[in-house]
């Protein structure tokens, strides 16, 4: 399935680059210069990822995140200038999945893109109708129902929107009740990347996993962190 990519960014010279480095891998490509267009525009069509500048005119892309991430789970690329830790760790804090300091390798960018689509609309086997089990891709943890065919979590009823990032860890973390994983582990698995030392990927994403979680348990906590070894689910 071809899928539409959004770039949303001001500087038209490195908008075109992105979208020549796209369009040579077979994607379907929009561009918008501003936040707002960018809304309207994901709200008329089906987009499967958002390449988003930080630094724009009126609405920046910090705000376009978080008005994305009211309504939609799509993947976002995060890209700016600002390279510091701090601004990074904002970037994923709003609802980025993955953030690139430009001046960036277009073909980092394309590797990127790839992995973040790769993760959200992975497409599990169906089950073996022979299998003993039916149900082996649904875990179910006190109030929680993961279900690893569909990539859906639900809380008693009700649905909890994660990220694919988000539902990777939770997902990894809960196929292994009482096994300690650490934030080295749990980069490589779920980012399928080497771990560099001083990435906070995991601690941002783990953070806002577990304020989703504990919002749609009322409060109960479900990851629990070992301290200066990693991070566990508990049954």
């Amino acid at each position: 399935m071809n899928k539409n990519i959004l770039i949303v960014d001001d500087d038209r010279k490195i908008a075109g680059l992105i979208e020549i480095y796209l369009h040579n891998e077979g994607y379907t490509v929009y561009k918008t210069e501003n936040g707002q267009a960018a809304l309207e525009l994901i709200a008329a069509q089906t987009i499967h990822l958002v390449i988003l500048d930080i630094m724009m005119p009126g609405m920046d892309g910090l705000e376009v995140c978080m008005k994305i991430r009211e309504q939609r789970m799509t993947p976002i690329l995060m890209i700016s200038a600002k390279d510091s830790d701090v601004d990074k760790i904002t970037g994923l804090l709003t609802g980025a999945d993955d953030y690139l300091v430009k001046p960036f390798n277009p073909l980092e960018l394309i590797a990127r893109v790839k992995s973040l689509l790769r993760r959200a609309y992975y497409q599990a086997p169906p089950p073996d109708p022979a299998a003993d089990t039916a149900d082996k891709h649904v875990i179910s943890i006190a109030s929680l129902r993961i279900d690893k065919q569909t990539h859906t979590v639900t809380a008693g009823s009700s649905p909890v929107k994660l990220t694919p990032l988000e539902f990777g860890i939770l997902s990894l973390l809960a196929s292994h009740p009482g096994r300690v994983f650490n934030s080295e582990e749990i980069f490589e698995r779920i980012w399928k990347e080497k771990y560099f030392e001083s990435t906070n990927s995991v601690t941002v994403h783990m953070s806002r996993l577990r304020d989703k979680l504990e919002k749609a348990m009322d409060g109960e906590k479900l990851i629990h962190t070992v301290w200066g070894v990693g991070y566990k689910i508990e049954i």
